[in-house]
């Protein structure tokens, strides 16, 4: 008799196992298509050591929408305005790396201005082209999901940048080049080149090339990312740049971990 008991009471076991399996299956399914944890409330933040069961998913989503178009905004209206490269040593074009001794070389013949007025005039390029930034990254930010947001807030200072940089980059470089190309000839910054260069080689015996329209465009780009990430990592770490009440929020439990 008692043995008869023993097997019912192991068959009850069982088939409670399986159905809470069963239920777990089902809350889990639950979860992934709702978006929400209904059993466990700790999920990501938990092992990242930040608490925000207190946040709703639009509120963090918003707050590194926000951030990111803050960062967007600020960097290409300084940017795009007069010295806004030449004068940010942050993000101010050079000569290409590879040709510096260019530069070195034509200061030596004396014609320094001619290599001054080539960098200057790099700078007035990108200037002149960064506006076409904006409405590619609006489109980027727009299109970010919860899953994306929270996994970039609960990252490291650049993340929202390199996320944008990620989703931006080719289509910016495509964007940009042609009018870098315009803003070069506009600017006059093409004839200047034409004249270094041609210097150069004739005092030296050489032929120096390099694509021109390439390095600025991807210099005026790096730049752009720049300004985005000195605001993003702003944002995290001071709460003077957190101008929202969700921003205040949802970065200020950052610094609560």
């Amino acid at each position: 008799m008692k043995k008869n008991y023993y097997v019912a009471f192991c068959f009850l076991l069982i088939n409670f196992s399986l159905q809470a399996q069963t239920l777990g299956d089902i809350f889990e399914k639950v979860e992934k298509a709702a978006g929400i944890k209904t059993s466990d409330t700790t999920s990501n933040s938990s092992h990242s050591g930040v608490d925000l069961s207190n946040l709703s998913s639009g509120e963090v989503s918003t707050a590194l929408k926000q951030a990111l178009n803050l960062g967007v905004e600020e960097g290409i209206d300084k940017l795009s305005a007069k010295d806004g490269y030449f004068k940010n040593e942050l993000v101010k074009i050079l000569m290409p790396e590879e040709l510096r001794n260019v530069e070195s070389t034509l200061r030596t013949f004396g014609l320094s201005s001619l290599a001054d007025e080539g960098v200057k005039l790099f700078n007035r390029a990108a200037e002149d082209a960064v506006t076409e930034a904006a409405p590619i990254f609006a489109n980027a930010i727009t299109s970010m999901t919860f899953d994306d947001a929270k996994n970039i807030l609960l990252s490291g200072d650049n993340a929202a940048t390199s996320y944008l940089e990620g989703k931006t980059s080719n289509l910016l470089f495509n964007a940009f080049q042609p009018k870098v190309q315009a803003s070069l000839g506009k600017v006059g910054a093409d004839k200047v080149w034409s004249k270094l260069i041609t210097s150069y080689n004739m005092f030296t015996g050489k032929n120096v090339t390099t694509d021109l329209n390439r390095y600025v465009t991807q210099q005026a780009l790096d730049g752009v990312f720049k300004m985005v990430a000195e605001k993003e990592s702003g944002i995290r770490n001071n709460a003077v740049f957190r101008t929202t009440s969700v921003l205040q929020d949802v970065f200020g439990a950052l610094d609560k971990k």
